[in-house]
């Protein structure tokens, strides 16, 4: 059997879901973060079932008339009756809001339970429900749970009711009651009916001890944290704090542990092979998949910490808060509010970031936002800012932070640039969050969130990056005649005769040599492959000194053997940061935008953009440490212009596409 699980956004329907199934979904605070159902077994230990039943979790819904298109996805799934049971997921601290869609979902004629979520946080106010005349007055069972607790409080008794309910009827408020659904006063007016209905069933049903007038410590906590000044700067100080921990302190601790590991397998490898193996093998084996992926791995204790830290913030309930502090600007460029809950969820990966645009209405909105997410760092690029962040400035945690505020900065001024191209000024928007209350965090379920993604990063690394790095190994090792590369001779190889006319183009950039030019080519197919493209050309085995946790290898300073100043340094991290993200986020971005020329618009204006800032960067900072303008000046000011003018084309082709289109639909 199917059960389904329903309710409004923030009532903690996935991570009800994630409890019965043993999934780890991503949940949020906040609207947007399931954007399509999820399904899978619940686990035989709460189900107490021999059987198999399937948990399906949908997308959060206020009410049966979609409002965005995730909504229209829970709708459509309700509506034909696939489930044999539905789970309606409560949030017991607001039943006001909760039961209207209770009372919709109840006229389908599909079974139903009410799952009384958080009831923690309703027995911490002391609010008292009664459960027997709510089951009553809504005709079907209601189990108190919590979703968050580690002994599954309810979810036992939750699971066995839907079981027992599959193929009952139950009678429904209003299932007596006719409408017309074709006159928009009969729905108005029967909504209304609902309403008055909730209402009056919550002031009979729920005791509330405490004053709702009275100013809590969540209120005086917002308004500093989410204060229109201040919140900005606490935001970027909280940033640099984890940023800091991760980068600096914390990070290369745990670093240690698994350089060394990393280092025994090359011994072991090494030793193993002996004196008698082909060099190609050797090379092929120990610097292109041991050392190229040990170099990546080596950042993933940094990476671990910098997540499980941010999952820390969002489970606090600060994130959400971030979310009303970024919308006031975002709206004034023309992008709708809820483009900052993609941009959230683009810290961990942009391809669920970009999907997550869906949730905004205007189409105009969306596609803005879904071409301007990537340019917030993703987990893949990490390893890219702390090996940069380590090597040229000292572990300096103001790297990291700074990349992140450069990232938003560009979606502002990006949206900004869009609007003056397209000509359209944007709908106006309306963004609703429910701030969720300030708690502590849950430990367990942030070191769960950071394995996840830990598993994500090393399955990457153990196909994606193997590969990639093996190929450019094989490539640097042979000539275009095939031969194996003299000593001494590595640009004459493959991979120098391909990433050579690339370099030449980086010139004006401040990093005009094959070797950087083939780790950023290859980054387009995963950001992690910068780092280690990196360590097969320059044969570096890892960038991590066990005894001293610096970023150095064997003694040899890792910025001289690149042969990179500070400032071209900087300039190399913008570059990869900042032009086009992988191509799984491409593909991303192509299913959300649903228009060819906009995709191409996007990337155009993605590369664009970060190949200019890569330039000013290196010529200005240049400038300022030498007094000089950096080489290739003139030839990187034209380069630069026409990118401008390409991205400017596709963009404003886009828009008038778009516009012939409304024109013709209105015609």
């Amino acid at each position: 059997m199917k059960i389904a699980l329903a309710g409004n956004p923030n009532s903690g329907k996935t991570t009800l879901f994630n409890a019965i199934t043993g999934k780890i979904e991503r949940v949020g605070n906040w609207a947007g973060v399931t954007i399509s159902k999820k399904e899978g077994p619940i686990k035989p230990a709460i189900s107490k079932s021999d059987s198999q039943i399937i948990a399906v979790d949908l997308p959060g819904a206020y009410s049966m008339s979609p409002f965005t298109s995730e909504e229209t996805i829970t709708r459509n799934y309700v509506k034909s009756a696939q489930a044999d049971v539905i789970i309606n997921v409560v949030d017991s601290t607001n039943l006001s809001r909760s039961l209207f869609f209770t009372t919709q979902l109840l006229q389908l004629g599909i079974p139903l339970v009410v799952a009384l979520n958080k009831t923690d946080i309703s027995n911490k106010r002391k609010t008292e429900i009664d459960l027997n005349q709510l089951s009553e007055v809504l005709g079907c069972p209601v189990v108190e749970t919590t979703a968050t607790s580690g002994n599954f409080n309810g979810l036992e008794a939750l699971i066995a009711t839907a079981i027992e309910l599959d193929g009952h009827q139950q009678s429904a408020p209003f299932s007596d009651v006719g409408i017309d659904l074709k006159n928009p006063e009969s729905v108005r007016s029967f909504d209304t009916k609902r309403f008055d209905f909730v209402k009056a069933l919550v002031s009979r049903t729920v005791t509330r001890p405490i004053e709702s007038n009275i100013q809590t410590f969540q209120d005086k906590a917002d308004r500093i944290l989410a204060h229109k000044w201040l919140g900005l700067p606490i935001f970027a100080v909280i940033m640099w704090a984890v940023f800091s921990i991760s980068q600096t302190h914390v990070g290369p601790v745990l670093a240690d542990v698994f350089v060394g590991w990393i280092d025994s397998l090359y011994a072991l490898v090494e030793t193993l092979m002996g004196d008698e193996v082909s060099p190609l093998l050797s090379a092929l084996l120990l610097d292109g998949i041991i050392g190229g992926v040990g170099a990546v791995i080596g950042f993933l204790p940094l990476i671990m910490v910098l997540f499980f830290l941010l999952a820390l913030l969002e489970d606090s309930g600060y994130m959400a808060r971030v979310a009303v502090i970024m919308d006031r600007f975002f709206k004034k460029v023309g992008l709708s509010g809820k483009s900052i809950i993609p941009m959230v969820i683009g810290t961990g990966c942009a391809i669920p970031g970009i999907m997550a645009t869906r949730t905004i209405q205007n189409q105009r909105q969306r596609r803005t936002t879904a071409m301007l997410t990537p340019f917030i760092p993703c987990g893949a690029k990490l390893p890219v800012i702390a090996l940069f962040a380590g090597v040229f400035f000292e572990n300096a945690a103001w790297v990291g932070t700074s990349m992140y505020f450069a990232g938003i900065a560009l979606i502002i001024f990006g949206a900004l640039m869009v609007v003056r191209i397209t000509g359209e000024k944007g709908s106006r928007s309306f963004f609703i969050l429910e701030l969720p209350e300030y708690r502590i965090p849950s430990v367990k379920r942030a070191v769960v969130s950071t394995l996840s993604r830990a598993k994500a990063f090393v399955i990457k690394a153990a196909t994606i990056i193997l590969v990639c790095n093996a190929v450019v190994q094989i490539m640097q090792t042979f000539n275009w005649q095939f031969e194996v590369v003299a000593e001494g001779a590595a640009d004459t190889s493959i991979l120098a005769g391909i990433a050579t006319p690339f370099a030449f183009i980086l010139i004006p950039l401040g990093f005009g040599v094959w070797q950087l030019a083939a780790a950023a080519i290859t980054g387009f197919i995963a950001k992690e492959n910068v780092v280690g493209t990196l360590a097969v050309v320059y044969g570096i085995t890892n960038f991590i000194d066990t005894e001293e946790l610096a970023l150095v290898s064997g003694g040899a300073d890792v910025a001289s053997i690149m042969g990179l100043s500070s400032v071209a340094a900087l300039s190399y991290l913008v570059f990869n940061l900042f032009t086009p993200p992988c191509f799984a986020a491409i593909g991303a971005m192509n299913a959300e935008l649903e228009n060819k020329k906009w995709l191409w618009g996007g990337v155009a204006f993605q590369f664009g953009v970060g190949y200019v800032v890569a330039f000013m960067t290196y010529q200005i900072g240049t400038l300022l440490v030498t007094g000089l303008l950096g080489q290739g000046f003139i030839y990187g000011l034209i380069a630069s212009l026409i990118l401008v003018g390409i991205l400017v084309y596709f963009v404003r082709k886009g828009g008038e596409d778009e516009e012939q289109k409304l024109e013709l639909s209105a015609a």
